[in-house]
């Protein structure tokens, strides 16, 4: 098969209503979206009737959802009832996939495994395909810590973004590899940022002094294609994001980087180098 598919973020493009968003997102080249939808009636109403459209005149239009929420002090019965809630909310759109920020950090692994359990549930019943990030603060946050997690659910799926475990460990993970070996056959989704070992972004990858950084996420990133080419396409979102992930200047707040350049540049990049 070894088919990739791009998707360009919302994230970073929240001044945008949803035409002129799917509008840059098509003229750009891209697959289809990934987006965290906005708890506004105007917006939600809005984004049903363009997706819609879309996928009139585009079956294959992938539409990636995201369950994410801020940080609250919280039960966990009290956030995973929110989360249920917000999947449901999620249904109607009919998404290609929701990529879930699950669980937290400091919730206990009994904790942690009755919400992966539920949300697993959701999936199989709407029969829509839930991939939980590899992030920091989620039950994801480091890479042994999240091996435990698949001896108990072998089958979970993952969106791979593995500059998360980068800053947790602060290394390029390069005494893990036997650890993310054994993640891949599950990252069914790709977050391609480059990240280093003090942040989850550097400014622009393709600047000469992340060469090396560059060149390993890329690794990964074909390792995890390699997988998966001959039984499933893959999807991938170029991930750069605005400010706090995209530095900048003191005091101007100028960035030092443009955002949505670089994950256009990033899909281009990859085209060419993914095998």
């Amino acid at each position: 098969m070894n088919t990739t598919r791009y998707l360009y973020p919302y994230w970073g493009s929240e001044h945008l209503d949803p035409w002129a968003f799917l509008d840059l997102t098509i003229a750009n080249g891209f697959d289809g979206i990934e987006i965290n939808v906005p708890r506004d009636p105007v917006f939600e109403s809005s984004f049903n009737q363009t997706l819609h459209a879309i996928r009139q005149e585009n079956p294959r239009f992938i539409c990636g959802l995201q369950q994410v929420f801020g940080v609250k002090a919280e039960v966990p019965q009290e956030y995973l009832g929110k989360v249920m809630q917000r999947l449901e909310d999620l249904v109607q759109y009919r998404p290609s996939f929701i990529n879930s920020h699950t669980g937290k950090d400091h919730y206990s692994f009994s904790d942690n495994c009755k919400i992966i359990e539920a949300i697993e549930e959701f999936s199989q019943k709407q029969k829509i395909p839930v991939y939980h990030e590899i992030h920091r603060g989620r039950f994801t946050f480091h890479s042994s810590a999240t091996v435990q997690y698949l001896e108990v659910f072998p089958n979970l799926k993952f969106t791979g973004d593995l500059s998360h475990w980068c800053v947790v460990s602060e290394s390029m993970l390069q005494d893990q590899e036997d650890i993310i070996a054994q993640v891949i056959p599950n990252i069914y989704h790709i977050h391609a940022r480059v990240g280093h070992e003090q942040s989850p972004q550097v400014n622009n990858p393709f600047a000469p002094e992340w060469t090396t950084h560059l060149n390993r996420f890329v690794k990964w990133w074909q390792g995890i294609t390699d997988h998966h080419s001959k039984h499933r396409e893959m999807s991938i979102t170029p991930e750069f994001g605005p400010f706090p992930y995209m530095p900048d200047r003191p005091f101007t707040r100028e960035p030092l980087g443009d955002q949505s350049e670089l994950n256009i540049k990033m899909k281009a990049y990859l085209k060419t180098v993914l095998k």
